[in-house]
């Protein structure tokens, strides 16, 4: 179990985690469960309070920057805008104040894009730690009638998802570890053309006008890639979605650098993706205002009876996709620390 790195396995979510949550509040719409974003909470006048927490351990750069997006990505995907936010910073021993000075740096510039404000939190210099370390919560409210959860699809509902796969896996990648893709043929132009998909992290905005158009579930895939969250998605909601690897769009940089390293794209953490289950005489409205966005909208499979997740790869072959998809990244970090060659 040691070697084990990124998000738990959902047994043990479900033995030590999902059942020991103190008092019961009868508040809370939705608690710890596997597969949804954030918590949901009855606070008063209609209003429910949506709230996440998110750390940043799978890249370096852009910590900041990144450790403000992520969770607020948690909290549109719920139909809710993002507005506070509480990070705990934590550094190792003899950072020098130029770190401290970027990371928060670009966590001010992240929340100024998105329009959220940082009220309160915690810094420290921490033992035992060899790299910056950063989780934040943030929080938003929605009315009770319009907030929306992974664990909604519904048999008869199409299966959808915004920008291409594993966008936020492809920026890391070409950020850090830069030397080693260079060193298996990536050209120098791919890579300063993914790491520009840092950009591309933030779905609020998509998310808050997919919520709009009206879905029955939304998930933001991250650790796992897109078929961690469409498993996510299915098991929670207790169905079977059945998607299509030619139907899902995958950019040339993330091929190409996927390909060099020997991973696979669609279990490369994704932030920075939507995935929905919608009704299908909502998709062109709902693909029609995205692509007012500047965005894009792509059908890549549906819901039916049954449970789990069927994948249908392009040599023909039928994956069956469990609970628990562990993420290309970790596994790759994994494998550079114990020596192996790629």
């Amino acid at each position: 179990m040691s070697g084990l790195a990124g998000k738990l396995p959902v047994r043990l979510l479900r033995k030590y985690v999902f059942s020991r949550v103190g008092l019961r509040d009868p508040d809370v719409i939705v608690g710890p469960s596997y597969g949804e974003d954030a918590s949901v909470i009855k606070v008063c006048d209609g209003k429910v309070l949506v709230v996440h927490s998110d750390p940043i351990t799978g890249a370096e750069k852009r910590l900041g920057w990144l450790a403000v997006h992520i969770p607020c990505n948690d909290i549109a995907v719920r139909g809710a805008k993002p507005r506070w936010l509480l990070p705990t910073l934590l550094l190792p021993e003899k950072t020098g104040e130029d770190v401290l000075d970027e990371i928060t740096a670009q966590m001010d510039e992240a929340a100024s894009e998105i329009g959220v404000m940082i009220v309160g939190g915690h810094t420290e210099y921490t033992v035992g730690i060899d790299r910056p370390l950063v989780a934040v919560t943030a929080m938003g409210l929605t009315d009770e009638d319009r907030y929306v959860t992974t664990s909604g699809a519904e048999p008869g509902d199409l299966v959808v998802m915004t920008k291409t796969a594993a966008v936020e896996g492809t920026a890391i990648l070409a950020s850090d570890m830069a030397d080693l893709l260079s060193s298996k043929g990536v050209p120098e132009d791919v890579l300063a053309e993914a790491r520009r998909y840092s950009g591309f992290i933030s779905v609020v905005e998509e998310a808050l006008t997919l919520a709009e158009v009206g879905v029955d579930a939304m998930h933001d895939p991250t650790e796992g890639g897109l078929l961690g969250g469409l498993a996510e998605m299915a098991y929670a909601s207790g169905v079977l979605i059945e998607a299509w690897e030619d139907k899902i769009p995958v950019s040339t940089e993330t091929r190409t650098i996927c390909g060099a390293l020997g991973i696979d794209p669609l279990k490369l953490i994704s932030s920075g993706v939507v995935v929905a289950a919608i009704r299908e005489d909502k998709v062109e409205e709902a693909s029609r205002r995205l692509k007012k966005l500047g965005g894009r909208l792509t059908v890549i499979g549906r819901v039916v009876e049954g449970k789990g997740l069927k994948l249908y790869r392009s040599d023909g072959h039928v994956e069956y996709v469990g609970e628990f998809v562990e993420d290309e990244l970790f596994k790759l970090l994994s494998r550079l620390k114990a020596g192996r060659n790629l």
